[in-house]
């Protein structure tokens, strides 16, 4: 489709700048925000009804924060193609809501790896939950519109109010483009960092 609506939003930041403002729009604009941990709890302090991740899958958040999102109710609504027949009649077999907005970005393992953590504390900074829904949107662009950086919020509002709370193929591509180049940096740094280290 070229057009997207804009309905069902998940949240998961590290970097929060400015994303209370992003989410205040979205809510007042009729969007369904679904958020995990810190995030949600600061979106809720905000005032704004957000619904935990939790009480979408069905399951608490486990091995310290290891598992949280990586489950079929999050993943089947993030890479459902919404102009597939088949794909919306197994949302609809399984009640799996579609997502239409993913805004997610990385724990800072740059700055943990600068910190001096040994080995086993720098690799609880490895975010892995967050890459995969990240790159699992960016792959289904032409369904969802994903957002991995808070620099992108203020082109995103412009054009969801030009639209009627829609946005176009072409900026769902570039922020799919601009998705992948970030997992790709991270990844990057992670081996780089790994492959420095002594055992």
């Amino acid at each position: 489709m070229d057009l997207l609506p804009i309905k069902r939003a998940l949240l998961s930041a590290t970097d929060k700048t400015g994303l209370v403002e992003f989410a205040t729009f979205l809510s007042e604009n009729g969007v369904e925000l679904v958020s995990t941990g810190g995030t949600a709890r600061m979106l809720k302090e905000a005032g704004l009804k957000v619904t935990p991740v939790s009480d979408v899958t069905g399951f608490p958040e486990i091995l310290g924060g290891r598992v949280k999102t990586l489950n079929p109710y999050i993943h089947g609504g993030i890479l459902a193609d919404k102009d597939n027949p088949e794909h919306l009649a197994t949302l609809k077999e399984h009640e799996i809501a579609a997502f239409d907005l993913i805004v997610v970005n990385l724990y800072n393992f740059e700055d943990a790896a600068a910190r001096g953590l040994d080995l086993r504390g720098a690799v609880e900074e490895i975010d892995i939950g967050g890459p995969c829904m990240l790159r699992a949107a960016a792959k289904n662009f032409h369904s969802i519109l994903v957002l991995p950086d808070p620099s992108q919020y203020d082109a995103v509002k412009k054009e969801l109010v030009e639209n009627d709370m829609r946005v176009g193929l072409a900026l769902r591509r570039d922020m799919a483009v601009k998705t992948f180049a970030r997992t790709s940096q991270y990844d990057g740094m992670i081996t780089e960092y790994l492959a420095s280290k002594d055992i």
